[in-house]
């Protein structure tokens, strides 16, 4: 994977960001969960620091030891938490899509980020705003706390599930349960993706990568064209999945609806 450490200003590789333009409707008319969930009075405070931005692949939004300054609720793009072995070697310990936020710990008693980095996987919109505007707002809104404690343990239990679901379920349960994991973050049943990073993303081999979506094109169940995938039966894709898929999907209904 390409990585660029360039903060968050638009652009990127030339294909993906036709692929957003085409899509300019769908990401005006998408949202975050997170954001959706906080308490009108916030909202209105805020509403005039909360910064829609474009993300392209590769972005570093954190690397360890960065100090977080703002936030950033993900629309339409993916964020994935990596972690990086001495070896060169990562894989992906979480996702963050419209349903979760990358800084939280900024107003939770934490300034930098550990050991994880936080890289831009699949290009999108987000909103951005300044870190001390959503502590002020945490340290006075007990509502808005709640939220985002409830937020927290949904995405403890991402974490916790993914370590269960990468040592007991094989590639093709995991692989399908990825991409519906996609999906729903991204809020489409089309998205741009090779084979390449997927196989980074899941840890992997390419040829597994390739082995689990040719079984899926051969259900009819997907359909992938010029590195970008489409969900054409999400029924049939979710009965391929292991049970993970909906166990933190159940999760994340109940602690945040």
């Amino acid at each position: 994977m390409t990585r660029t450490n360039v903060g968050i200003s638009s652009g990127g590789q030339p294909g993906l960001d036709r692929f957003i333009s085409q899509k300019e409707t769908r990401a005006s008319n998408a949202s975050n969960l997170l954001l959706d969930h906080l308490p009108d009075e916030v909202r209105n405070r805020l509403s005039g620091q909360l910064t829609p931005i474009s993300l392209s692949r590769g972005q570093i939004i954190h690397k360890p030891g960065d100090k977080i300054r703002a936030l950033h609720f993900p629309t339409t793009c993916i964020i994935s938490v990596m972690v990086t072995m001495r070896d060169g070697r990562t894989v992906e310990a979480g996702a963050i899509g419209s349903r979760e936020v990358v800084g939280i710990n900024a107003f939770m008693g934490a300034r930098e980020i550990t050991q994880t980095e936080y890289v831009v996987q699949l290009s999108g919109q987000a909103i951005k705003i300044e870190a001390n505007s959503m502590k002020t707002e945490f340290d006075r809104n007990t509502e808005m706390r709640d939220v985002m404690l409830r937020y927290m343990q949904a995405f403890i239990a991402q974490i916790s599930q993914n370590v269960a679901c990468n040592r007991l379920h094989d590639t093709d349960q995991r692989f399908a349960r990825w991409l519906l994991e996609v999906r729903d973050r991204v809020q489409s049943d089309e998205f741009p993706l090779t084979h390449s990073f997927m196989a980074e993303t899941l840890g992997i081999r390419r040829a597994s990568v390739t082995d689990a979506a040719t079984k899926l094109k051969k259900l009819q169940v997907i359909e992938t064209k010029r590195g970008k995938i489409r969900i054409k039966h999400l029924q049939d894709l979710e009965k391929v999945s292991c049970e993970c898929y909906v166990a933190l999907k159940k999760e994340y209904d109940r602690l945040l609806g």
